[in-house]
């Protein structure tokens, strides 16, 4: 009898979901003779046992699309809110769900959160695989993500598109890019737009320190800026609260760490207009006019590139060979240009951050750019 795999896609939408849904879905009926079905709408449609037949028709023709065919949605599988305040552990719903298809696994796409609920799945003997999507480049254990190029491509265009304006109205040019509490999509766009300070979650930032930068640029003849900021960039005396709430909240204490997250929640409320805040305090220190672009979802939309499209391919093939040899309870990463499955414990709760030595930053100092400090 033909064995039967799950997919899902869960967080954040991402280019390349579609890429991958169709390398696992192909891969595991053409290589390995399984049935292959989807749930709607990530674990919550896993929990109600929401799905559809995932077959050659339903996989043709969806390899360029952007966003997820089988929908999305986020939440914690140990601990669902029902509403009335009480949380509820729907891993023995899910378990039901899986014996009733008889499933030999679940493929979960998604970043770090998803990492983490597959770890919740996989502990109390769920049989998942799960593939690392995110345009942040975040996931610990893999060298790149699906969904980073194409957003990568699509924040270096806008920063290439506001030179022109910076050059004609002597401005500073503020653009806010996201990848939550990582610099990867900053620092990559600002280098390849040739941004003249980029700033990322991993370097506390100072604006004094940028509006010298600035003067520094005017006084040589340079009548405009350009100014790259990740969403979760932060000054140095709120980076230090942020780190200690970070601290509880990868702590083993799940009622602290829902105090935490909360905060940190509040935390990020309070920085959401920190972008324009930076832009004015540049206006006033400079003297120069800012203006503020902010990307958002933008950078998540439209047709995934080329790279991603076969990242999504080798990962997501590479998963249903795993399944075929029972090998379950690992991430498929990209490791020096091989799949490789690596234990969701090595994975979960861990944040890939950009290293301080890393080359991106070093060849950013070395041009002159600003990061911050």
């Amino acid at each position: 009898m033909a064995r039967t795999i799950g997919i899902l896609t869960a967080g954040g939408d991402s280019p390349g979901l579609n890429a991958a849904i169709r390398a696992v879905g192909k891969a595991a009926q053409r290589a390995h003779d399984m049935h292959v079905i989807g749930f709607r709408d990530g674990f919550q449609g896993l929990m109600q046992n929401r799905f559809e037949r995932l077959d050659g028709d339903s996989l043709s023709g969806i390899l360029t699309k952007g966003g997820t065919v089988l929908g999305t949605s986020r939440l914690k599988v140990h601990r669902v809110d029902m509403g009335d305040g009480d949380r509820i552990d729907m891993r023995p719903m899910i378990q039901r769900v899986v014996d009733q298809h008889d499933l030999a696994a679940i493929v979960c796409l998604g970043g770090g959160g998803t990492m983490k609920n597959a770890l919740r799945l996989h502990t109390v003997g769920i049989p998942v695989v799960t593939l690392p999507k995110t345009i942040d480049n975040d996931v610990y254990g893999t060298d790149t993500t699906f969904g980073f190029d194409t957003a990568l491509g699509i924040a270096t265009e806008a920063i290439d598109r506001l030179h022109s304006t910076a050059h004609s109205h002597h401005r500073i040019m503020v653009v806010e890019t996201m990848g939550h509490n990582t610099g990867w999509l900053t620092l990559g766009a600002g280098l390849a737009g040739g941004a003249d300070a980029i700033l990322v979650p991993e370097i506390p930032y100072s604006v004094d320190s940028i509006a010298e930068s600035i003067l520094q640029r005017k006084a040589a003849g340079s009548s405009f800026s350009i100014v790259a900021v990740a969403e979760g960039a932060m000054s140095g005396d709120v980076r230090t609260e942020h780190d200690r709430l970070k601290d509880i909240i990868d702590g083993d204490d799940d009622d602290a760490a829902e105090e935490a997250e909360a905060e940190i929640e509040r935390l990020h409320q309070s920085q959401s207009r920190s972008t324009e805040h930076v832009a004015d305090a540049l206006a006033d220190l400079t003297g120069l006019e800012a203006r503020v672009t902010i990307l958002g979802h933008v950078q998540r939309g439209g047709t995934p590139s080329a790279v991603d499209r076969v990242l999504a391919t080798q990962l997501g093939t590479a998963a249903a060979d795993s399944i075929a040899q029972d090998q379950v309870g690992v991430m498929i990463a990209m490791r020096d240009g091989a799949a490789t499955p690596v234990p969701l414990e090595e994975v979960a709760g861990r944040r890939k951050s950009v290293p301080l030595d890393h080359p991106w930053i070093e060849s950013a100092r070395r041009l002159g750019v600003c990061l911050g400090d």
